[in-house]
């Protein structure tokens, strides 16, 4: 695997983490992935674009839900789109994004508990 190989390609092509240790080029090429979503804001942003009327939102959309100005937010809508987490739809002035199920898919996979490992209890907080 290159580690030009796209973020959200590079995590479906590796085993799961549990089934066999990632080499450096691996590890290399998903660590874009798993940043863009490490941070809090990019977090929420995905969690309001996928729960959002048709599953799709835009800058405009986000903007309410957070005290940042919209170049901040369009930043992160950057981040997430060439990490593969966002696909992208240009409407005349204004883009809409939308999460790419398949990119979430792979990280949950990269990070699958192996076979006959029981699901964590449930984290206190997380209701």
């Amino acid at each position: 695997m290159s580690i030009s190989t796209p973020p959200a390609e590079a995590a479906a092509c590796c085993a799961p983490l549990t089934a066999q240790p990632l080499d450096a080029d691996a590890a290399e090429a998903v660590v874009p992935l798993l940043k863009a979503l490490a941070d809090p804001v990019r977090l929420r942003i995905v969690s309001l674009v996928a729960a959002h009327e048709g599953g799709e939102a835009c800058v405009c959309d986000l903007q309410e839900a957070f005290e940042l100005s919209q170049p901040t937010i369009s930043h992160h809508l950057k981040v997430l789109h060439t990490a593969g987490v966002l696909d992208r739809e240009k409407r005349g002035t204004w883009a809409y994004y939308r999460v790419r199920a398949e990119t979430l898919g792979s990280v949950a996979a990269l990070l699958a508990a192996p076979a006959g490992v029981g699901a964590p209890e449930r984290t206190p907080g997380c209701d």
